[in-house]
């Protein structure tokens, strides 16, 4: 994500959405009673309507609305609301949805940004990828490539002998051997804990067979592409394998999370779960980390009963507690939704 303008006396923030992780980040910070600006595709009605000679175009404008609904699924962020501002045939009061996508932009507004709001935004912002090491073969050829925070380079490209085997092509000789070597010594040069391995048909099942080193073999996430060469390398970034590959990080910090919230739990020491009680907490001014799953704040968005759940966040945020929203399609977030979707750590034992 790109901070394109933060201006926080006017409680403004411009913001570039550059993946679907930015999109996820943004569903859990846009919230009723915000106003969200940007350009979007309005049906327009032209012409009298006394005369009956109206047509309907479709026309780029700016328009504001305040927020009355955010939806996050199929890779769109849908933020729906009342129209604020905009152009004469977009009158005031009226209803419209922004469909959010990778590379579009918003301004959002808050009456108050919240500290664990700002740290989201930052968090998205000042991501670095991480470094993926991308091998893409068949049976004769083999191309490996570095990802960048932008793009790619290529490292270099390996061919093998082909021989025909009861109609089927085999790779000879050391092909497969070469590239298990190839991908041990780019691993260890470029420091990478990850790699990708795609190819088209079976070929990356054959070479996984071949290897005998577990570490390795444990960093390699598999992904399908229709051919090989470097068309094929800006086909696998764009790969829901390699999104996943980028998220390993995030989930790691989720895991270790709700792994201290369950171990104070057990201990019955200072741990807290469940709306309720993490309530009274977050009122008591004890909660030094709450965590809380995308599902519990989707399901209570859909409930109408999101409110209580944000009031539980900024008291948090004011009494100095740290907010972590996490994903429920990870470990973590299915740990957490066993216990109700949301707890908290806390400062104190409370007694009542």
């Amino acid at each position: 994500m790109k901070i394109i303008r933060k201006n926080l006396k006017k409680s403004e923030i411009k913001v570039k959405i550059d993946n679907l992780d930015d999109l996820w980040y943004l569903s859990h910070i846009i919230e009723e009673g915000d106003v969200i600006s940007g350009k979007t595709v309005r049906k327009i009605k032209i012409g009298e309507k006394e005369q009956r000679r109206t047509e309907t175009t479709k026309k780029n404008i700016f328009i504001s609305i305040e927020v009355e609904k955010v939806e996050f699924k199929e890779d769109i962020l849908r933020v729906s609301g009342v129209v604020r501002e905009g152009l004469e045939e977009v009158p005031k009061g009226s209803h419209h949805t922004f469909n959010f996508k990778e590379n579009t932009i918003a301004e959002i507004k808050k009456e108050k940004w919240l500290k664990f709001q700002l740290d989201k935004l930052d968090e998205a912002a000042s991501f670095k990828q991480p470094a993926i090491l991308i091998c893409i073969l068949n049976r004769e050829e083999a191309i490996f490539a570095l990802s960048k925070r932008k793009g790619y380079n290529i490292l270099t490209s390996l061919e093998g002998e082909v021989q025909k085997k009861e109609e089927k092509a085999v790779a000879k000789g050391s092909f497969y051997e070469d590239i298990i070597k190839m991908l041990k010594e780019y691993s260890a040069r470029y420091k990478t804990e990850h790699i990708i391995l795609a190819s088209p048909a079976f070929w990356k099942e054959e070479l996984m067979n071949r290897i005998e080193d577990e570490k390795l073999k444990k960093n390699i996430i598999t992904a399908t592409c229709s051919s090989v060469g470097e068309n094929a390398v800006n086909e696998v970034l764009k790969r829901p394998e390699t999104r996943e590959v980028l998220k390993k990080d995030r989930v790691s910090r989720e895991l270790k999370l709700v792994e201290e919230l369950l171990t104070e739990i057990s201990k019955q020491e200072l741990g807290s779960y469940g709306l309720k009680e993490v309530e009274k907490a977050a009122a008591a001014g004890a909660v030094k980390v709450l965590l809380i799953t995308d599902n519990f704040i989707d399901k209570k968005r859909d409930e109408g009963k999101y409110k209580k759940v944000d009031e539980v966040m900024k008291m948090t945020d004011k009494t100095k507690g740290g907010v972590h929203i996490i994903s429920s399609e990870f470990e973590g977030g299915k740990r957490l939704d066993g216990l109700g979707g949301i707890g908290a750590i806390l400062r104190y034992k409370l007694n009542y």
